[in-house]
């Protein structure tokens, strides 16, 4: 194994996510492509000096709540981001800031995507998760 495939599960780990059964059913296939994927994407990007672990699991959020098409990715990113300190009113602030930037109705898909990860239900309501 690489460095950075390492790298990349230590950087997991660090955001509460290091086994994904998405990523297991794909290393049966494609073990090597898997290994490259964890290594580029957390032991290279994810571990690079000049922004902390916080800060990019927010760029994360933003980047999937505007593409609008993985919303498995999405909700990984949001759960890391709230292990790794967000408040649920961050991660939801950050995702209607997409709005801004890509669209009204990419900012409501990707808040009611991830709806049970983000509801308060520490209240009365009848209406949670």
């Amino acid at each position: 194994m690489t460095d950075s495939y390492r790298a990349g599960i230590d950087i997991l780990s660090q955001t509460g996510s290091t086994q994904d059964e998405r990523r297991n059913r794909a290393a049966e296939v494609a073990p090597d492509f898997v290994r490259t994927a964890v290594g580029f994407t957390y032991g290279d990007i994810f571990a690079r000096p000049g922004l902390d672990l916080r800060v990019r699991e927010m760029g994360a959020i933003a980047a999937f709540a505007a593409l609008g098409r993985s919303t498995l990715q999405l909700r990984q990113h949001v759960e890391a981001a709230l292990h790794v300190g967000w408040s649920k009113e961050e991660v939801i602030e950050m995702l209607i800031q997409t709005a801004a930037h890509a669209g009204v109705a990419m900012a409501i898909d990707a808040i009611a995507d991830c709806h049970d990860l983000l509801v308060d239900c520490t209240g009365a309501s009848s209406d949670c998760c």
